[in-house]
């Protein structure tokens, strides 16, 4: 599964490539991006239809690899500053969707966000287990091992998905976590995405007596609210939002 996902992600950039450079026309997409990115457009249900080719451009292309690996590497600089103590409480805290794995293989057939997520489809996908990994993201988890520093997996799916997430993440390179956190059935439906991972990283740092050393998620609520942890990295995701 290593080999697929490094294949996925060379023939995706090779295929963006040969479609040639993005028309100027695009230029309001960008800007479209970039206020999602920061955070300025919140509570978004898809991506603009007129944007599915400048999406699946910058998804499909070199651009989304590098903003990635900026951001990764940000962290690894980071943590290499940082003098931790040695007593095994140091964690790092990682999303799973679209940050450890990604779906783009996914979205690519269906409008790169640009159309309603059918749940029927998308549970078929995830329950393959066949999700990528995103290679920033693996690369940065190796090397936070080396370190001594633990790992956990934080994610929204719900407990039922447990065994195919645990699977795929196995399949494609992270082969050891301190924990795998997913939402429970008896948290409550309507929870934001946000107070299910605020309320989860309370657990690790007050009842478990975790450090958090860093937290990297492809939504802001994945890296907001409460105990987020010493820092936080957010990686790139137009196709989707999550509150």
């Amino acid at each position: 599964m290593k080999v697929f996902s490094v294949f996925f992600f060379l023939l995706a950039t090779v295929v963006a490539a040969s479609h040639g450079s993005q028309d100027s026309s695009d230029s309001s997409c960008l800007s479209w991006r970039f206020a999602v990115e920061a955070n300025n457009i919140r509570g978004w249900k898809t991506v603009p239809k007129e944007c599915e080719k400048y999406v699946g451009h910058y998804m499909l292309g070199y651009q989304y690899r590098k903003d990635s690996k900026a951001v990764t590497d940000e962290a690894w600089r980071y943590v290499n500053s940082l003098k931790l103590p040695r007593d095994g409480r140091n964690i790092w805290i990682f999303d799973v969707d679209e940050t450890s794995i990604s779906h783009v293989p996914f979205f690519s057939k269906h409008g790169f966000g640009t159309e309603p997520i059918n749940k029927t489809l998308a549970y078929e996908w995830v329950n393959k287990s066949k999700a990528p990994a995103l290679p920033e993201s693996l690369e940065l988890y190796r090397k936070l091992l080396s370190l001594g520093i633990k790992v956990v997996f934080l994610t929204g799916r719900d407990e039922e998905w447990r065994k195919v997430s645990a699977t795929n993440l196995k399949n494609v390179g992270y082969h050891t976590w301190e924990q795998l956190i997913l939402r429970a059935s008896s948290y409550p439906t309507n929870a934001t995405v946000e107070s299910f991972k605020s309320n989860e990283k309370r657990k690790l740092e007050e009842i478990y007596g975790y450090r958090i050393i860093g937290n990297i998620g492809d939504q802001w609520a994945d890296i907001q609210g409460i105990h987020r942890g010493n820092r936080t990295f957010k990686l790139p995701n137009p196709m989707y939002y999550a509150p």
